[in-house]
């Protein structure tokens, strides 16, 4: 049976490109007809190379970030970022094959001004192409038809995660189980039960399945792993109809354990924390502004060290600095440097601070308002026991409290 049930989205992908080239051109057009002294002589000179040279720009662009608006559930702050990329990258194209065409003239002012603009140009259309597609999903078309299998409370979140939004164009028939799922919204309908579904499945017949004229483009199960056989029946008939097949993780009871992929020495892997930082370029770059930023905090403030630390000496007796353990990176314990602003006492590790502590003395009080007291953090984050950026460490006795109370 043939069926392509992406050639909605393909459609939409296509003629969002194309606006994306009309504007390219009219954009062009305006700037070549605008007298200008940031418009080079080689764009009236040399029109039509002109003209071909920004449209393999934007070819080069589109091919390394066509649009995705089309895709489901896509957040506008992904459109922007994907659109950016786009702009940035047909510019830069465009200007090197300007600079490699054309002698001298005002390339870089003038690709700057083509660029800001091309891009608010890209931005606009977005919207409105948005617009008209959630205009066109809420009303059936392009639309998505899914069932589900079985009868685990992960149905009732993804069908509630799925029609929440219309214009996601998402066509729900409802679900086969042997049980009901508890506190299913009356929309989300029992189709039947599983040997009905089989039955079904061993006629191969994509369009009675779900008892309409729609045809099934998805279907997301939710099955014990000891109902294996029925999973890859389920899969098998899924291969055989072109029709996308998903695995939905079953909830561990009340807790809506939410599982991310991960690769794992070769293997996939599933991990309910995966970090922004397990990639090393982040890393890196992370490290590196905390170097560039505490290094310069630190160099700037040595000046004032000794008068703080005079000052700390005049009016309590005790260590300048005040080092604390606090729990850092991977549960790690380190010393936290701080200017000392209390009096030398035994409850330092356990009682935090109050308005009126009598353990604070007067240039303590003025440290902890004015928060200098705090600066010798960055001798920690230079380093590499803290961050710049991140989770504030507290005190290993604030560890044991809010672990027992808070969870994760």
């Amino acid at each position: 049976m043939e069926k392509n049930i992406y050639k909605g989205n393909v459609l939409i992908r296509r003629l969002v490109v194309l606006a994306d080239f009309i504007i390219l051109n009219c954009l062009l057009l305006g700037f070549i007809n605008f007298e200008s002294q940031y418009i080079p002589n080689y764009l009236d000179l040399r029109t039509k190379i002109t003209f071909f040279i920004a449209n393999v720009a934007l070819a080069i662009g589109e091919y390394n970030y066509c649009t995705i608006i089309h895709v489901r559930r896509i957040g506008f702050q992904q459109v922007i970022k994907r659109t950016f990329f786009l702009a940035l990258c047909t510019t830069f194209c465009f200007m090197v094959f300007l600079k490699f065409f054309s002698h001298g003239g005002e390339i870089f002012t003038f690709g700057f001004y083509f660029g800001i603009s091309y891009y608010l140009a890209l931005i606009i259309s977005r919207l409105i192409e948005l617009k008209v597609l959630k205009y066109h999903r809420a009303r059936g078309r392009n639309s998505r038809t899914v069932i589900f299998v079985g009868s685990d409370p992960a149905v009732r979140e993804m069908y509630i995660t799925m029609t929440e939004d219309p214009s996601a164009g998402y066509i729900v028939k409802g679900y086969y189980a042997d049980d009901d799922i508890a506190g299913a919204p009356q929309e989300l309908k029992k189709l039947g039960t599983m040997q009905e579904l089989n039955k079904l499945l061993e006629s191969k017949q994509n369009d009675t399945i779900n008892g309409s004229s729609y045809g099934l483009d998805e279907v997301f199960c939710s099955l014990s792993h000891k109902e294996s056989d029925q999973i890859v029946k389920i899969m098998r008939f899924c291969d055989k109809n072109v029709v996308h097949f998903y695995y939905l993780p079953r909830l561990f009871g009340e807790y809506k354990l939410h599982l991310d992929s991960h690769n794992f020495m070769g293997k996939t892997v599933y991990t309910n924390h995966l970090e922004p930082l397990s990639s090393v370029s982040n890393r890196i770059l992370k490290r590196a502004f905390d170097i560039a930023v505490s290094g310069v905090i630190c160099l700037c403030f040595l000046p004032f060290i000794p008068i703080i630390a005079l000052i700390i000496k005049i009016q309590s007796p005790g260590p300048i600095f005040f080092r604390q353990a606090r729990t850092g990176l991977n549960g790690n314990t380190f010393m936290c440097l701080k200017f000392r602003s209390m009096h030398v006492n035994k409850d330092s590790d356990k009682a935090q601070a109050t308005k009126n502590d009598p353990r604070k003395f007067a240039f303590g009080n003025f440290m902890r308002k004015t928060n200098i007291d705090e600066f010798p953090q960055f001798i920690n984050v230079l380093k590499g026991d803290m961050s710049i950026v991140g989770p504030r460490p507290h005190m290993l006795y604030h560890t044991e409290v809010y672990g027992s109370l808070i969870d994760k």
